[in-house]
């Protein structure tokens, strides 16, 4: 696998190029991480069983929020690798994450993002041909920061071939996913993938079947999506219809009648759990209708590629949703996978409003900017939780958001009903 990669580079200096593991600068860079993501309210909120009153106003916290594992690590790598070549021009290779924050920090160190060749819309080829990352202006002797989402292997390699130092912050989740679909392209299987075509992870992850000839995929956004393949199974749904919906959505050269006779579903980490369980569920039981158990036994598999981190958040929303709440607010980036997840749970239950930053919260005003589920612009309403009387809001943050962004929201909340967020001790 080419993540093993290491040193004789093609620029011929002899030195390492590939970065997997930090530079064990953990502990001098630790207390800039603290500063930048540490929330004082979040704290207190964990050392009283996620419930904090002032008055008759209670914010419950979900159980598991926040950075993750995969996330934390990207980002102190990041911050490694600027402590490492203070003297260097250091490149991200997109988002380190999806949170508007953290990535105007690692603008602020002096770090250049580098966007796709085709920017600014949904439609770019999922396997990483068109709409790869745009490395003209990268030099051997320049950093390049690989993100926890990960990239296409066309775009490695030609970073690869360029000789420049790699720091690879490619989440485990989103390898363990990689190595189903590279497997799954080995046997003979299509990896149809539960995920967003255009989501850098699900790019990334659609390129692993590449690696081998004749290697083939296919991504479904939802389970509406793959009822459209199992149509095509079942002799419902023409080849030809099937790809004029699909074409931006599958591998070069995709042939439905050769490429749908074996499957093996697998997902973009960050989606809802439960819809990629019953996205394989369904493609099981059709393949099963068309051409009988022992076809589908040998001829389709399933893997959960959910990251862990991923379903605990969502578990922790199914566990607070069950209490009485007014709202819920669930705060991350808007092109966050999973926090559009979480927000997508909550809506199910009751009045959730997502927002990108605290400052969307606007106390003095008493209004909220955020963005309804679905809709691609934001709006501003007033008045969003109820000025008198007890009040109960749930929260909860998708896996890239920081601890201090949870922290402001918390306050700016208890500052919507006057509370002084700062007397809460």
């Amino acid at each position: 696998m080419h993540r093993n990669m290491q040193a004789n580079p093609p620029n011929g200096t002899g030195a390492a190029t590939y970065f997997r593991k930090g530079f064990g600068l953990k502990s001098e860079i630790q207390s800039e991480l603290d500063s930048d993501y540490t929330g004082h309210l979040v704290d207190l909120l964990k050392a009283r069983e996620y419930a904090l009153t002032a008055g008759d106003v209670t914010v419950r916290l979900a159980k598991e929020f926040g950075f993750c594992y995969g996330v934390e690590r990207a980002v102190e790598y990041a911050y490694q690798a600027r402590k490492k070549f203070p003297d260097r021009t250091i490149y991200l290779a997109g988002e380190i994450i999806h949170n508007p924050h953290v990535n105007s920090n690692l603008q602020a160190m002096g770090i250049t993002f580098l966007l796709p060749k085709k920017a600014g819309g949904e439609r770019r080829e999922a396997g990483g041909g068109e709409g790869g990352i745009d490395f003209s202006g990268v030099r051997a002797e320049d950093v390049v920061i690989l993100p926890a989402f990960g990239l296409t292997i066309r775009d490695f390699e030609v970073l690869r071939q360029l000789g420049c130092v790699m720091v690879d912050t490619t989440c485990g989740s989103v390898l363990n996913v990689w190595k189903r679909v590279e497997s799954y392209a080995r046997d003979g299987f299509t990896s149809l993938i539960h995920g967003k075509y255009y989501h850098e992870e699900t790019r990334a992850t659609a390129s692993q079947a590449e690696k081998y000839e004749g290697g083939h995929y296919f991504i479904v956004r939802n389970i509406d999506e793959a009822g459209e393949v199992c149509e095509f199974i079942e002799g419902r749904l023409s080849a030809d219809a099937l790809m004029e919906r699909f074409a931006h959505a599958a591998s070069p050269r995709f042939d439905p009648a050769r490429d749908l006779q074996r499957i093996g579903v697998a997902n973009q980490t960050t989606m809802l759990a439960r819809e990629s369980q019953a996205i394989g569920e369904l493609v099981r039981a059709s393949m099963i209708k068309a051409r009988g158990n022992d076809y589908a036994a040998a001829n389709f598999r399933t893997f959960d590629t959910i990251c862990s981190a991923t379903q605990e958040r969502q578990d922790a929303v199914v566990e607070l949703l069950r209490e009485p709440l007014d709202v819920m607010v669930v705060i991350g980036g808007y092109n966050s996978s999973n926090t559009m997840s979480l927000a997508a749970l909550c809506s199910e239950t009751v009045r959730t409003f997502h927002v990108e930053d605290a400052y969307d919260i606007d106390p003095y005003a008493a209004t909220i900017r955020h963005r309804p589920l679905g809709e691609k612009a934001e709006i501003t309403t007033s008045d969003w939780i109820k000025s008198t009387g007890p009040v109960r809001i749930g929260v909860t943050a998708g896996a890239s958001t920081p601890n201090n962004k949870i922290g402001e929201a918390i306050g700016r909340i208890f500052a919507t009903r006057g509370v002084d967020p700062k007397a809460i001790g």
